[in-house]
């Protein structure tokens, strides 16, 4: 079941491949690829790289973070719907990225400060949805020492970063319509996201030990 999910999102990360060879002609030699802070381009690739290129590094890092899930000696507790999110994180950010790429080289303007914002929030708002129900194991959720050793400060951490992330990754939803103020509203909660479960984690482990 999962080498067939991983075969069917390693060949949705391709398809803009596909893509580009159907409108090669039409594509301008040297492609957009990267754009600043404020949304504005700031790198191009040639057309073969970014066409060709592109998606198979997103296949290569889609492939070991695959692998590497599926070889935690504790898959048995990995939740379904977490392991079905995890491997479709790199299918769909190939087809945004690449879908902006080359709207982009049409000359269409592509808002990628509120693009990758709004992609991020709903993301860690599916993710924090989920974080109460991921059991231990040694590749996905709050994978610290104290949560690691103790079941109990795992699942206490777990539910404490659900409510944490479904708040922040709203406040980035929100924050990404604000263009003036979509750093402040995206890297301030991430940044409460990841520490705050994990210093949870570390006071829960002084107060209870590994219990």
């Amino acid at each position: 079941m999962n080498k067939k999910r991983i075969i069917v999102t390693s060949l949705v990360i391709l398809l803009p491949m596909l893509a580009g060879i159907f409108m090669w002609n039409m594509l301008p030699e040297s492609i957009p690829v990267h754009w600043n802070f404020e949304g504005e381009i700031d790198d191009y690739a040639s057309k073969a790289f970014a066409v060709f290129g592109l998606p198979l590094i997103m296949l290569g890092a889609h492939l070991i973070c695959s692998l590497a899930t599926l070889a935690d000696p504790k898959t048995q507790n990995f939740n379904s719907k977490m392991l079905g999110i995890v491997l479709w994180i790199c299918p769909v950010l190939s087809i945004l990225c690449m879908t902006a790429c080359y709207s982009a080289s049409f000359g269409f303007d592509v808002r990628v400060e509120f693009i990758i914002p709004l992609f991020m929030g709903v993301l860690f708002l599916i993710i924090g949805n989920y974080l109460p129900k991921c059991k231990q194991n040694y590749t996905i959720g709050i994978k610290v020492p104290w949560t690691l050793n103790s079941e109990d400060n795992w699942n206490k951490t777990h539910r404490l970063a659900g409510i944490i992330w479904t708040a922040g990754s709203a406040i980035i939803i929100v924050g990404s319509f604000f263009k003036k103020a979509v750093i402040f509203t995206t890297f301030v909660p991430i940044v409460i996201m990841v520490f705050v479960p994990i210093i949870y984690s570390y006071l829960y482990y002084r107060k209870h030990g590994e219990k």
